[in-house]
């Protein structure tokens, strides 16, 4: 009992004696004596209960003090027993350490432990803990529920001293793969006399970026370097964005073109061999995704930093020409053919697999498109091929699929690669023998166990993919007219009217697709909007918000997918929109729609909601979640990935 409380307790009673007096006095004196007597007796039980009260309570606290005497514990961490406002009951010796003044008889855990949060730390959960800073060294606090009654709880806070664990895991190397990925390139594009110096400006400039950051480096090829770098510089650069990368891409030496990094680093792992691999991974990712960016991989997860560089067209086709032999070779070995494509097929992905199905037919093996479900973007093209009998028996369901999968069964995957957004990702599994044609950046969610894939992001489309690879895959192929304007198409659709990601390469396809027969006019018709389709257009870009040339806008709910990309398209052609996401409610899923022009990723944005694409058009579908919800997201992502005018 504190001084004050027992001061309040005895003189209470001295009250009401002389108040006793008075009444007696004033001829009141029954009444005035049993007043008296009632509550004289009461407030001397009250007294002795707090006596016990308090009694048992220091009885606790000694023999807590005398349990943690006891214990091991007393000389491994700093404890305390804490009320639930903080107020210190009881501490043991180290816990002095702990105090900046140690003179100073602080009364409360707040005065010593700054910075603690009480509310959160007091939940007394499994694991529940808080790192804090004192005296220039790092704790992991935990609180623990000791005594509980109905008006009191003590709790025992225990401070795990983590700074030479913290210090050892900094301290860990990783390793870092460094690739100038497009060196070729550049030294093609630059004259001769330049290239010497150009190369030796590259090797300064990451020799110089390795010695800033304590590394160890070596050069193991023409253009690859591996370091051996503490953690805690790694994690300077992520805080960084790796700077590196756009101070490379400055270098100018009579080069017409930009230097660009792919960076690969491991972390985290058990061993020097473990990050090497790690490492080797990321840098894989990196260069698929279109180089000049880093990946970071761990054991757990993968993050990227970069990627605003366009990826440059590859002029030769030796590439295209040995993936076609080889596809050729599996065709020949495989007993029947499947082409499947992702959700929502859009011309790009339904013309590559009717193209391509009719040259495997022309190699003599059975081939079937799967098709779950119809829809708009491809309704035009596929009334088209229903009129002819020759495609009767081309598409089947996935569940009619399985049931002649064998090992003999070749899956073709064409305009996708990741799993999420395969058409029906049990069948592809199933196969043992899958091929992969697509042209989107690599996704960590990337399909396994393939034999073969062609996976090139500087290509315009997985029409102009195909497009090249049949021509070597036959000596004639024997397309139809239709089936090189489904081809064509694909190319139109992704390119938006060959305006982006549109090389040489784009247009030699479009004009040999031409000279079969492809007719433009039709392509038009592929796309064009009906009346009620292009009043959503204009509704949805109404509704559209406009912030530093970012427009976000918003469908009416349960418009067809198409009507959310088209609306996306549409924006761009508006004077100030330089970027724009479109969102739509569909079936209580959330779509959304990005476009960009120039060197404005918007794909990293979408890539955080667990969507992709290209640096330029990207989409991402989210479940579980409001509309409100959702462009609170978006914004979110477009804050911490988007970068405009850097």
């Amino acid at each position: 009992m504190n001084k004050i409380t027992m001061l309040k307790r005895l003189l209470r009673p001295g009250l009401l004696i002389v108040f006793s007096i008075i009444l007696y006095l004033y001829g009141f004196s029954v009444l005035s004596i049993i007043i008296l007597v009632i509550c004289v007796l009461d407030n001397l039980c009250k007294l002795n209960h707090y006596w016990e009260k308090e009694l048992s309570t220091d009885q606790f606290i000694k023999s807590i003090d005398k349990g943690i005497y006891d214990n091991i514990l007393q000389f491994i961490y700093p404890l305390a027993l804490i009320k639930e406002d903080g107020e210190l009951v009881w501490y043991n010796k180290l816990f002095n350490s702990l105090r900046t003044n140690k003179e100073a008889n602080e009364k409360n855990i707040l005065s010593i432990a700054r910075g603690l949060n009480l509310q959160d730390i007091l939940k007394h959960e499994e694991n529940l803990h808080q790192r804090l800073k004192i005296n220039e060294k790092l704790y992991d606090v935990y609180a623990t529920l000791i005594q509980k009654d109905e008006n009191n709880y003590v709790y025992l806070l225990s401070f795990n001293d983590i700074t030479k664990l913290i210090d050892y895991e900094t301290t860990q190397e990783d390793i870092m793969l460094i690739e100038v990925d497009n060196l070729s390139e550049v030294l093609d594009k630059t004259e001769e006399n330049n290239r010497p110096i150009l190369v030796a400006e590259i090797e300064r400039m990451i020799n110089s970026y390795a010695n800033n950051l304590k590394a160890m480096i070596k050069k193991y090829d023409t253009n690859k370097y591996v370091l051996s770098i503490q953690d805690k510089y790694i994690e300077q650069e992520i805080k960084n964005k790796f700077k590196i990368i756009d101070d490379i891409s400055k270098i100018y030496n009579g080069n017409k073109i930009e230097v660009t990094l792919s960076i690969g680093i491991g972390r985290g792992g058990l061993s020097p061999l473990e990050n090497y691999n790690n490492a080797n991974v990321a840098k894989e990712l990196a260069l698929g995704r279109g180089g000049a960016q880093v990946a970071v991989k761990t054991n757990n997860n993968i993050r990227f930093f970069g990627g605003n560089t366009k990826a440059i067209e590859k002029r030769t086709k030796v590439k295209a020409r040995v993936i076609a032999r080889a596809l050729s070779e599996l065709i020949y070995e495989s007993g029947n053919v499947y082409i499947i494509g992702h959700k929502n097929p859009d011309m790009d992905c339904f013309g590559a697999a009717v193209a391509l199905s009719s040259v495997i037919k022309q190699l003599g093996k059975k081939c079937n498109i799967i098709l779950n479900k119809e829809t708009n973007a491809v309704d035009y093209y596929l009334n088209k091929l229903k009129k002819d009998n020759k495609y009767d028996r081309l598409f089947i369901n996935s569940e009619d699929a399985k049931e002649n999968i064998n090992d003999d069964t070749l899956v073709i995957i064409v305009d996708v690669h990741n799993k999420s957004y395969i058409e029906d990702l049990a069948l592809v599994e199933k196969a043992k023998r899958k091929v992969i044609i697509d042209h989107h950046r690599r996704s960590p969610d990337m399909i396994e166990h393939d034999i073969l894939n062609y996976i090139e992001v500087y290509a315009s489309s997985t029409s102009e993919m195909v497009t090249e690879i049949i021509q070597y895959m036959v000596q004639r192929p024997n397309l139809s007219r239709t089936e090189a304007e489904g081809l064509l198409a694909g190319i139109f659709m992704d390119t938006k009217g060959f305006t982006f990601k549109t090389g040489v390469r784009t247009f030699d396809a479009a004009a040999y697709l031409k000279s079969l027969g492809a007719d433009t006019i039709e392509i038009k018709k592929m796309f064009n909007d009906d009346l009620k389709e292009y009043l959503l257009i204009a509704e949805t870009i109404k509704s559209a918000e406009v912030n530093n040339n970012v427009a976000i806008a918003i469908t009416p709910k349960n418009v067809d997918t198409v009507i959310v990309a088209k609306a996306a398209d549409e924006l761009l052609n508006i004077s100030g929109i330089n970027v724009s996401f479109v969102l739509g409610e569909i079936k209580n899923e959330i779509y959304i729609s990005g476009r960009s022009l120039g060197d404005i990723n918007i794909q990293v944005v979408l890539e955080a909601l667990g969507g992709g694409g290209h640096m330029n058009i990207a989409g991402a579908n989210l479940s579980d979640i409001t509309m409100d919800e959702a462009v609170q997201k978006l914004k979110e992502s477009m804050k911490k990935n988007l970068r405009i005018g850097e």
